[in-house]
């Protein structure tokens, strides 16, 4: 059976994206455990979240709400990154590939949003 927002593509790479993250968040130093690491987390965790509460409203309304905050979680993420590859806790070809996989998955927020209104 399952739920619907298991199917979407969009939240499994959401949910792929939130375990690399999590991985690599892991070498950071502790003394940002409860700093630029939880940030980091929670952020990304926040946008499958997102996707799956959005989905949970029956509204494409309401889904579409979820999805622009799920985008605002994938900025946050976004600017984390920025922070980190200055803290240099990532080097640049890590920061690279991560900000490529961002833009992917914003790419397949905002398309799928668009797709949502046209409902």
């Amino acid at each position: 059976m399952g739920f619907k927002f298991e199917k979407l593509k969009v939240w499994e790479e959401a949910v792929k994206f939130a375990s690399e993250i999590y991985g690599i968040t892991r070498g950071f130093p502790k003394i940002e455990q409860f700093g630029l690491t939880s940030q980091l987390n929670r952020a990304v965790v926040s946008i499958s979240l997102n996707i799956a509460e959005g989905e949970g409203r029956h509204s494409n309304n309401d889904f579409s709400r979820f999805i622009r905050i799920a985008i605002g979680s994938l900025n946050e993420v976004v600017t984390l990154l920025h922070i980190v590859l200055e803290q240099k806790y990532i080097n640049k070809n890590e920061f690279d590939n991560l900000y490529k996989r961002c833009e992917g998955i914003s790419k397949q927020l905002h398309a799928f949003r668009n797709y949502l209104k046209k409902q």
